[in-house]
């Protein structure tokens, strides 16, 4: 259970000079978001702390506390979200489990208060106040677009699904249990303060979410206030709990996370059928039958030699192999992503200047947001896709064109038919033997259609004319 009192927590060692240093650099470099670039966005999220430092000190390893004392930082961490944003949000039409879960740490473990159906304002400041209700809002990017914004830069930066939750817990009150989680995390804290407390790891990099008894965890390694415009990152597998101290009329702070499924052992499940597919193109080994029965059998410990020996032709073959035929990260990610939000800049949505011809200087459009994948199931092709993109002005969540309104939310059936996911995926499929001219026009600031890696003038024109009327480049 939280420890009562709005007094501030000792905190570990290695934190406080981790949060003196940060101290120090944020009096002579104070910074707010940069929507520049994906790389500058990111390096004003964990300022003034370098990427360089973070990489190579924390990312998965261990927790970072960034204490600011930054009133702009502070008054723009508010603007992201607020309590008061939710009485008109729930005029809109809000549903309990799909936009709003209502919760209470009771006893080490997590009671659910949702009603049925539509969220009632009046109900839900109820519960919030006289019950002592943590309001957990999943994906609040899709009605702020500012948060909008900062997920999708991160999603370019990472290249990996980004998702959001807001909690909202009142005074002297705890959401959640102890808990780890299976995505990197980076919490801002919007309103108020709340008191966290971080356990060693039962599970390092934990590939689901569990929750840990009081008695299990031990000792908390860190324990600390986050205040408005601070941040903390902690990676998967961290244990933590947090609570709104006495004191202090509420909590609000936005829960940022990724890398969710995006491990080396996911990228092999999804590149290894594609390599085994090649290779087996090539390699009589690869072809020849297993024995009689071995489906049959219990204990292949038999077999395992022979498995043994095909993994290592396996292993020769990949050191040779410029390209790997992702199954399904690739086209997961391309669709399920957050579109650029372009605001006033609705032209870029649709072909305009002049048409490509041999002569023209091209230049991709969208380049954070395109991919190049080769396919298992598309033996001699090559696909350039993108996601589709938003040109609403206002409350991206709102935008009927929009698929973001969805973002990481999952359906009632997430399976799709063919045609579902061609309407899905905006991109184009071209012959393998393109594939060379599509990385020189992505990898190239600018190129001439004449110099791209095709054999013909024709097959240079027709490729950048398919581009062209996707949208996917312009003519400089």
């Amino acid at each position: 259970m939280p420890k009562k009192g709005g007094k501030h927590a000792e905190m570990g060692k290695e934190m406080q000079a981790q949060c003196k240093r940060a101290k120090v650099e944020a009096a002579c470099s104070l910074s707010v978001m940069s929507f520049d670039s994906p790389d500058s966005l990111f390096g004003s999220l964990i300022s003034p702390i370098k990427q360089e430092v973070f990489f190579r000190e924390y990312w998965e390893q261990k927790p970072l506390l960034v204490q600011r004392n930054d009133p702009l930082l502070a008054a723009y961490y508010r603007s992201l979200f607020q309590l008061s944003d939710l009485k008109e949000l729930c005029s809109q039409g809000l549903y309990y489990g799909r936009d709003i879960n209502i919760c209470r740490c009771v006893n080490g473990k997590k009671k659910v208060l949702n009603k049925e159906g539509k969220v009632n304002y009046m109900q839900l400041k109820k519960d919030f106040d006289q019950k002592k209700a943590t309001i957990q809002f999943h994906q609040p990017q899709r009605f702020k677009e500012e948060l909008w914004k900062i997920q999708e830069k991160l999603e370019c930066y990472f290249g990996s699904l980004v998702g959001s939750n807001v909690y909202i817990t009142p005074q002297g009150s705890q959401g959640l249990p102890p808990h780890y989680d299976d995505v990197e995390v980076f919490i801002l804290q919007l309103e108020g303060e709340k008191h966290w407390r971080l356990y060693k790891p039962t599970v390092h990099l934990a590939r689901e979410y569990n929750v840990e008894s009081e008695d299990r965890i031990g000792s908390p390694t860190h324990e600390f206030i986050l205040k408005p415009g601070d941040l903390l990152y902690f990676p998967r597998g961290t244990i933590h709990q947090a609570d709104t101290p006495l004191g202090i009329s509420h909590s609000t702070h936005v829960t940022i996370s990724t890398y969710q499924n995006n491990s080396w052992g996911d990228f092999l499940l999804d590149a290894i059928p594609g390599l085994v597919f090649d290779t087996a193109k090539e390699d009589m080994a690869l072809r020849t039958s297993i024995p009689r029965q071995l489906l049959m059998q219990v204990d292949i410990a038999d077999s395992t030699k022979k498995l043994s020996s095909l993994l290592r032709r396996l292993a020769d073959c990949l050191e040779n192999t410029r390209e790997l035929r992702s199954s399904d990260m690739k086209k997961d990610f391309i669709r399920n992503r957050l579109p650029p939000c372009l605001g006033c800049d609705s032209d870029l949505l649709t072909p305009g200047g002049k048409l490509p011809k041999i002569d023209s200087e091209i230049r991709l459009q969208f380049r954070d947001h395109t991919i190049i994948t080769v396919e298992p199931d598309q033996e001699n092709s090559v696909s350039i896709m993108r996601p589709p993109s938003c040109a609403c002005g206002g409350s991206a969540g709102w935008c009927e064109e929009c698929e973001g309104e969805t973002h990481m939310m999952g359906t009632e059936d997430d399976t799709t038919s063919e045609e579902g996911t061609s309407q899905q995926t905006h991109g184009l499929r071209f012959p393998l033997s393109y594939l060379d001219a599509l990385k020189q026009i992505w990898s190239s600031s600018t190129v001439y259609v004449k110099e791209l890696n095709l054999i013909s003038d024709e097959e240079k024109e027709n490729l950048a004319l398919s581009l062209w009327t996707e949208c996917l480049i312009e003519v400089i």
